[in-house]
């Protein structure tokens, strides 16, 4: 139905808020989570299905549509893609997908190979964003080698770096939501723009 002209004019505008902060810390925190039992910190990987199925998989999801909205074609990949990364993650955690052998390794490869693409996309963004991808890239290297029958150091070295990529995760996140609070101060993710 069509409205008149003096109906358009009441409509409300919203302003477009900024969903990357959302989106880094469903990533961060749940990548941090998993990343300790990689690194063998605690025994039980379980404990990250409830994460990633609902703030590393949901909330990520969500954050990358509401990219697509404000018009950020990178963030808009990121997210949805990671988003259903962790979705696929907890399902295959929650109900026993993931079978024996080299299967999971072929996973962790494509997941691999996606990061190095979104890493070249950031050379042109932020440091903040290379160092993020930078890391991520390295540590799914490591996981993919260790399920692909490499030494189960791989795994805790993976693990470690997860830890570090969930903290500059954190950060690119905080530095986001101290500009969309208007904090008084940022912190510096180095624009290369």
């Amino acid at each position: 139905m069509l409205r008149n002209e003096a109906e358009q004019d009441l409509t409300p505008t919203v302003a477009a808020v900024n969903p990357a902060p959302l989106g880094l810390c469903g990533f961060a925190l749940t990548t941090f989570v998993l990343s300790a039992a990689n690194a063998g910190l605690f025994t039980g990987d379980s404990i990250v299905i409830g994460l990633a199925l609902f703030y590393g998989g949901l909330a990520q999801l969500l954050a990358g549509m509401w990219e697509f909205k404000v018009g950020n074609t990178f963030g808009a990949t990121a997210f949805t893609s990671y988003g259903a990364f962790w979705l696929a993650v907890g399902g295959s955690l929650q109900f026993h997908w993931i079978a024996p052998g080299q299967g999971f390794g072929f996973f962790l490869l494509g997941w691999t190979i996606f990061t190095l693409m979104l890493f070249l996309c950031t050379l042109r963004l932020s440091v903040g964003l290379m160092a993020l991808f930078g890391l991520l890239f390295v540590t799914f290297a490591l996981l993919t080698v260790h399920a692909l029958g490499g030494p189960p150091v791989t795994a805790v070295l993976g693990g470690y770096l997860g830890i570090l990529t969930a903290l500059v995760a954190w950060y690119n996140a905080l530095a986001g939501l101290l500009v969309a609070t208007k904090a008084g101060y940022t912190l510096p993710t180095g624009p290369r723009s």
